[in-house]
């Protein structure tokens, strides 16, 4: 994951973050390098069918706390930190058919169930 991040920085990106998301380990851990340093970011995986839109997810979140004035480092772990509680979250939804969508709505709507 190292080597390709660096792969692309010498491809002219300011910032790469490689997604450990559908590696086979216990953690989840994505890896951030911005040229000085590698930074990791790792969650403990949840397992449930219902992980479509994660990497959309991912980025929106880190961008939206960009926006509001986060460094990058602080954005990406408050998104992964998101990700996994919307994963976790997950099976409590029952929309669509296949591999359904993460929770994103997980602050707001209630625990389903007891």
């Amino acid at each position: 994951m190292t080597r390709q991040a660096e792969r692309t920085m010498e491809a002219g990106a300011l910032a790469v973050l490689i997604k450990g998301g559908h590696l086979k380990a216990e953690a989840s851990v994505d890896l951030l390098f911005d040229g000085a340093a590698v930074h990791r970011f790792a969650m403990r995986r949840v397992t449930t069918t219902h992980d479509h839109g994660t990497g959309c997810t991912l980025a929106a979140a880190i961008t939206a706390r960009l926006a509001r004035g986060d460094g990058l480092c602080d954005a990406i772990a408050f998104a992964k930190d998101y990700l996994t509680q919307a994963l976790a979250r997950a099976d409590e939804l029952d929309v669509g058919q296949g591999r359904g969508p993460v929770h994103h709505f997980h602050h707001w709507w209630p625990q389903v169930g007891p």
